[in-house]
């Protein structure tokens, strides 16, 4: 057997078709087993695996074991001369597999082997090759300096910022999401150390080859897609926890000497004070809008208060303290609440949510209000003005907040962009009627062909001319089918446009749905309305650092 290729997944159902597409492709003509592990996934991932790949082996755990323990299962029943573990929301160059044995029947010294990775905009991944975290290493990385001198040997070692994106070197540690094994090495080195849950055990695997007497390369010469590699961005805390816990456990395992503890302990520091700059900052989040939104309303309440003693009674009349001290700091609580009820508050904010909130909460008031004694019966024309002006108030409030923060609120007045699809016509079909299934309203610019003879009427230009068509007609999403692209061709095309500052997505599977940067935008995936969606668990883990 010349290649295991195993794969660990866990409810990322569509990720992992069209990864297991791509596997199908690159292994043509080689002579290659399949594992999927399937850690306890609640999106219908095994019966797609068994209905659509049947020549994958398909182990099926009950429980979600964790990555190292998953890939452990597979690994003891691999074969191959060459063992590849493969993260499932990736995909590979159709030669990947040719490339990466032909470079390993080369070097025999080579334990690992990574490749060069893209993410789902078609950005580099500086973790395609990185240093060990030893102490200094792993500091500079910490305290952002690593981020601020991007080709610096000394502060940005950990991601060997110092070496050529472009040149195959060697690297300390290679990626789990792509890590190709010497089948002799895994058995002088042994299986993955279980005690890495989710992050971390690439980076005690490859120290224990190097250990073992094996070197380490990095290969640019292939390239694949990993979409996750856009979830360890240094603002999601449940990335930041568990991958600092995981280093935690690799210097205690290797580094258990003098300075250790110390470092440790700097890395401990690190992780409160992110997870409490992270729990601070979610929390301002959550609060900001209510408590804008409270103020404006409470304030459009005193003012409509004031303009209508003014025409109803004159200007020397006044409400007594008991309606503008207590029932109108009510009435704003009340409207609040009722915005709340209404899922108002729910980010994105969404502005039909906040329309309904405000009548129902206006509505109540005016219950409540001939349910009061006579002598607190103030105005109902106050209550219905200022409940009308807040609602007012308030979405103009939101739409000035979308123009800042569009992440935070939807405005309701934004142009939908443009999307431009490039694949060919009967893709090209498959993909409108899938857009066309969703919700959103999109705007469809046009095709780009693949060969200069498609000269359809949708076809605003070839695919040599992309950068092209894109700058012209002011797009702001490309689709990339797959029926007709290979996946070279999309990386390549992905890597050309990178830099336009555009949304990237495939329509994966042949077009049956579309795939895109999920940990960016859930939003991303669109697939039929009969298939469920995959899951998305973000696990609350602060308990767990300092056990």
């Amino acid at each position: 057997m010349d290649l295991s290729v195993i794969i660990v997944s866990y409810n990322v159902r569509h990720f992992l078709e069209q990864c297991l597409i791509s596997v199908r492709k690159a292994s043509a003509g080689i002579d290659c087993e399949l594992f999927v592990v399937d850690n306890n996934s609640t999106d219908g991932s095994c019966s797609m695996v068994k209905r659509e790949f049947p020549e994958a082996r398909l182990l099926i755990n009950l429980t979600n074991r964790g990555f190292s323990a998953a890939n452990n299962q597979a690994l003891k029943l691999s074969t191959g001369k060459y063992i590849l573990l493969l993260n499932p929301d990736t995909i590979v160059e159709e030669d990947t597999f040719v490339r990466c044995i032909s470079f390993m029947e080369n070097h025999p010294d080579a334990g690992a082997l990574g490749v060069r990775m893209i993410n789902g905009k078609g950005h580099f991944l500086p973790e395609s090759k990185r240093a060990l975290p030893i102490p200094k290493t792993a500091f500079f990385k910490i305290i952002g300096l690593a981020r601020l001198f991007p080709k610096s040997g000394l502060f940005n070692r950990y991601y060997l910022g110092h070496l050529d994106n472009m040149l195959t070197s060697e690297a300390d540690v290679i990626s789990g999401a792509f890590m190709f094994l010497r089948g002799e090495a895994v058995a002088s080195t042994g299986v993955l150390d279980e005690n890495f849950f989710m992050y971390g055990e690439d980076v005690d695997y490859s120290y224990r080859l190097q250990k073992s007497g094996y070197r380490n390369y990095y290969y640019p010469e292939t390239r694949i897609i990993h979409y996750k590699g856009e979830s360890t961005k240094k603002e999601d805390l449940n990335y930041f926890i568990n991958f600092y816990k995981a280093m935690l456990i690799f210097v205690r395992k290797h580094f258990n000497n003098g300075n250790h503890k110390v470092f440790i302990l700097l890395i401990k520091s690190a992780i409160f004070l992110r997870a409490g700059l992270s729990l601070l900052l979610g929390f301002l989040r959550r609060i900001i809008m209510p408590f804008t939104e409270g103020i404006i309303i409470f304030l459009i309440f005193r003012l409509t208060t004031s303009v209508w003693e003014t025409i109803q009674f004159g200007k020397n009349f006044n409400y007594p303290d008991t309606f503008t001290g207590i029932l109108i700091p009510v009435y704003s609580i009340i409207l609040l609440i009722s915005v709340a009820f209404f899922s108002g508050y729910r980010i994105p904010l969404n502005s039909v949510r906040v329309v309904k909130g405000m009548f129902a909460g206006t509505l109540f008031i005016l219950i409540i209000y001939a349910l009061l004694p006579m002598e607190l019966r103030f105005s109902r024309v106050v209550i219905i003005l200022g409940g009308t002006v807040s609602l007012f108030a308030v979405l103009i409030w939101r739409v000035l907040v979308s123009l800042i923060a569009p992440e935070l609120v939807d405005n309701p007045f934004r142009k939908t962009g443009k999307i431009l699809i490039v694949s060919g016509s009967e893709g090209y079909s498959r993909i409108l009627t899938l857009l066309a299934s969703t919700v959103k309203e999109n705007s469809i610019a046009g095709r780009v062909s693949l060969t200069q003879a498609d000269l359809a009427e949708e076809v605003l230009g070839s695919i040599d001319q992309i950068r092209e068509v894109i700058r012209i007609n002011k797009i702001k999403e490309v689709i990339f089918g797959t029926s007709e692209l290979t996946a070279t061709q999309i990386i390549d095309n992905m890597h050309h446009i990178a830099r336009m500052n555009i949304r990237i997505r495939i329509a994966a599977a042949g077009e049956r749905f579309i795939i895109g940067s999920r940990y960016v935008n859930p939003k991303d995936i669109i697939i039929p309305p009969t298939l469920p969606s995959p899951d998305s668990k973000i696990t609350k883990l602060l308990r767990k650092v300092f056990h």
